[in-house]
């Protein structure tokens, strides 16, 4: 039986891989300098270089179930969305942190219902969007929508708790972003906080302003004023 994986990587030596010969070459030997960070989920459909029209070298990715940022608690402990985090603000120094979330996302789901026994790191992990979780029996279509972006800002405050991120963030070094994926559209909503939620790309006056962007309605990193605790409208 032919090894379709094999054959792939075969195919980008031979096809792929001359065509960007060069650039490659440049990436060796002045090393990486992405811009970036962009923690996504890990669903396949899902793709941040033909979302963002990148090449390799300027995104810094971290791919993980529900885009979720663990909690900065200083326990030096195996956590490699964490450690990104770091290596990325302090190492490559990034300009810009990307929180990028996605309709129909399983992780999300996945808080409404029941967790296989087995997956134990899954359980604990999807712990991580718990506070993004709206008061209803069975969600419809709405509500996963919502709590889908509410989950997005959720971690985006997270990120402030990093002392290299919020440092960076009050001396306007560093940007954060809040993304919305709609898949069947092919669309990015960016969250924008001085509407007061998601605004589509297209109506977009900027690729998106974190709850911690300097604007008159905050107040040195406190939450939104009208909007509830994850940042999104809870009407919406």
């Amino acid at each position: 039986m032919p090894d379709e994986l094999l054959q792939r990587l075969r195919n980008f030596q031979t096809d792929a891989f001359p065509q960007h010969r060069s650039h490659f070459r440049l990436l060796v030997d002045d090393g990486q300098h992405p811009t970036t960070l962009f923690i996504g989920c890990s669903d396949s459909r899902l793709v941040p270089y033909l979302l963002t029209g990148t090449g390799p070298g300027e995104l810094f990715l971290v791919r993980n179930v529900g885009a979720f940022v663990p909690p900065y608690d200083g326990s030096a402990g195996f956590h490699g969305t964490a450690a990104a985090i770091e290596y990325a603000v302090l190492n490559l120094q990034v300009t810009r942190i990307v929180v990028c979330g996605h309709s129909h996302c399983g992780g999300i789901r996945a808080l409404y219902g029941e967790v296989d026994p087995r997956a134990t790191n899954l359980a604990r992990w999807l712990d991580l969007g718990r506070e993004a979780v709206l008061p209803v029996a069975e969600p419809g279509p709405e509500v996963l929508r919502r709590t889908e972006q509410r989950a997005v800002v959720l971690q985006l405050e997270r990120l402030m708790d990093y002392p290299m991120v919020r440092e960076r963030v009050e001396a306007r070094q560093l940007s954060l972003h809040g993304w919305h994926y709609v898949i069947e559209d092919g669309e990015v909503h960016v969250f924008d906080v001085q509407r007061g939620g998601f605004v589509p790309a297209a109506d977009a006056d900027n690729a998106g302003t974190g709850p911690y962007h300097a604007h008159p309605l905050l107040d040195h990193g406190e939450a939104v004023l009208g909007l509830d605790a994850c940042g999104v409208p809870g009407g919406s």
